[in-house]
């Protein structure tokens, strides 16, 4: 069964663009609309079907030795279980090796920033451009485990698979040693410093979380606010709104989750995929909301480009981006930005 991410509304004039065929390898290369995973840019196995990487480089990277998808995040088995996020099967690197955004010593940086970790320091673990990107903990088959908490980060030797790290092919992969190349934006390398903040207080802090509800304003007013709803129009005229928001969690080290609720997500009473994710920190002895990479990205999420939670705007004169992202047309422009910034 193929899921289907799409926002609960769509307007008549779309209703027939999102049907799409079942097979997700139905798309002529990687041309249509993205129904899963596996017919993303981040299904690295050999299935991959995109003619290009998003910034053009030809062919889309792949390897050519799995037909897997997930193995290049997850393992079933012996991940490394210091990330924040499940059964990761990648050597995470070390947080001091990041320049954070506050080097630029900024007079407008309102917020604490914590050292690079929760979701962050996982997407990074690709994205760094330090590591190459099939270098697994537990690559497939059997026997070719390697113990995350003794390897070296960066160690070729994690692949245990014929070919090695070379096996990797696309434009965008250093032939020598399977990292992402040099100059595009996916591999955002370890100098953070000219990205958004990350692993920072939302709003310059001020706001804090007890047993799912969450309290307070942010140091910064110009941030959407606990209980206080915002609006922004669509591209169509239409009102989206947009609150600070929380719940419970079961975890006892993190007792409360927070997000940024909008009435055009998939479910608009509870935190989902295509509302805006704050990650829940101990700092300073309270639960606060972290903005982190997942606050914008869901690694997962085919509705937007770039896995964005949700889009920036698609003009549906946009042909192109408008037949591959259906569900995002007409979306507010900036959609994502005023989410949280109240401009």
């Amino acid at each position: 069964m193929t899921h289907k991410f799409r926002k609960t509304v769509v307007s008549a004039a779309l209703a027939g663009a999102a049907v799409f065929a079942s097979n997700a390898f139905a798309a002529p290369a990687g041309t249509g609309p993205m129904n899963s995973i596996a017919d993303s840019w981040h299904n690295l196995g050999s299935g991959n079907i995109k003619g290009a990487t998003p910034n053009g480089g030809t062919p889309a990277n792949h390897s050519t030795q799995t037909g897997e998808i997930c193995v290049f995040c997850h393992t079933p088995h012996g991940g490394d279980n210091s990330a924040a996020v499940p059964i990761w099967n990648r050597k995470l690197n070390d947080p001091a090796n990041y320049i954070r955004y506050s080097a630029n010593n900024s007079t407008t940086f309102d917020a604490e920033e914590g050292e690079v970790g929760s979701t962050t320091i996982a997407c990074l673990s690709c994205h760094d451009g330090a590591q190459a990107i099939d270098a697994l903990i537990n690559a497939p088959g059997s026997g070719n485990y390697t113990d995350w908490s003794t390897a070296p980060f960066g160690s070729a030797a994690y692949l245990a698979w014929a070919g090695g790290s070379t096996s990797m092919t696309g434009a965008d992969i250093n032939p020598a040693t399977g990292a992402l190349a040099s100059g595009i934006v996916q591999n955002l390398g370890t100098d953070l410093s000219n990205d958004h903040p990350v692993s920072m207080q939302y709003g310059g802090g001020g706001i804090t979380g007890a047993g799912g509800v969450a309290t307070g304003t942010t140091i910064d007013p110009d941030f959407t606010q606990v209980g206080t709803a915002r609006s922004i129009n669509d591209q169509s005229g239409s009102a989206v709104s947009m609150v600070m928001n929380a719940k419970a969690n079961p975890s006892p080290t993190i007792n409360t989750v927070f997000w940024i609720e909008r009435s055009d997500s998939l479910n608009p009473n509870d935190r989902d995929r295509e509302d805006v994710i704050m990650y829940t920190r101990n700092h300073g002895g309270q639960f606060q909301p972290f903005v982190e990479c997942g606050s914008c990205h869901d690694p997962h999420n085919v509705d937007n480009p770039t896995f964005l939670r949700t889009s920036n705007g698609i003009p549906s004169t946009n042909t192109a981006l408008a037949a591959m992202f259906p569900g995002s047309v007409n979306d507010p422009a900036s959609g994502l930005c005023l989410t949280c910034h109240a401009k």
